[in-house]
């Protein structure tokens, strides 16, 4: 008779909260550790103490929010991923400003999100960041990245990609994009497949931000 053999489950993503208001903090670190698979580790009320959070500890991800005091969220974004490349990082904002979500990817944030929206999205964000993946807050990709476009010259992509990348990044299924450009659904498919691969992208939303990052925008 065979042994029974022993399960065992992915230990939990370990979170790192930045977050200089307590009563933010507590509601967040309450609704990230009702999920069985992420784990709050570490809590910091600065950039700098943040930092030293992260060199005591092993974290996963760092929630940081944009506004702290001090040395602000993006330059901690910027200098824990100098010091800890591997740390995945969720700018945490009450704004949808354009100006603070492109600092934000260019300090190497992987995921953004504001603070009005649903706890589901929150641990979309999370969960994305540490699966390797990007995020944008729906209200964000909408109108930060609708100016998508190709330098003359720069673009990998032809046209045409450009055309479904800046129709991809408004939030537009594949049926929208093909009914815009007047195209079928299976075409749009294969140019979406092609930006992906071309992108070195994950996903649609992976994809957007890669452009963001190299700055094909108005």
């Amino acid at each position: 008779m065979p042994e029974p053999t022993e399960t065992t489950s992915a230990a939990p993503v370990r979170i790192l909260l930045v977050e200089d208001h307590a009563f933010t903090r507590d509601g967040l670190r309450a609704t990230l550790n009702l999920e069985t698979d992420l784990r709050v580790t570490a809590e910091a009320r600065s950039g700098e103490e943040a930092l030293e959070r992260v060199g005591e500890s092993a974290v996963d991800v760092a929630i940081i929010d944009i506004g702290l005091p001090g040395m602000d969220g993006i330059q901690t974004a910027a200098e824990l991923k100098r010091r800890h490349p591997a740390t995945r990082i969720v700018m945490l904002t009450a704004h949808d400003l354009r100006e603070e979500v492109l600092a934000s990817l260019a300090s190497g944030a992987d995921a953004y999100c504001l603070k009005s929206a649903s706890p589901d999205l929150l641990l979309l964000a999370v969960r994305a960041a540490a699966a390797g993946s990007a995020y944008l807050d729906p209200q964000v990709a909408h109108h930060v990245l609708s100016g998508v476009r190709a330098p003359a010259g720069k673009a990998p992509l032809t046209a045409r990609e450009m055309e479904v990348l800046r129709l991809m990044a408004d939030g537009l299924p594949n049926r929208d994009i093909a009914a815009a450009l007047e195209v079928s659904v299976s075409t749009v498919k294969l140019h979406v497949q092609e930006i992906l691969v071309k992108l070195k992208a994950a996903d649609r939303t992976q994809a957007a931000v890669k452009a963001l990052r190299v700055g094909w925008l108005d």
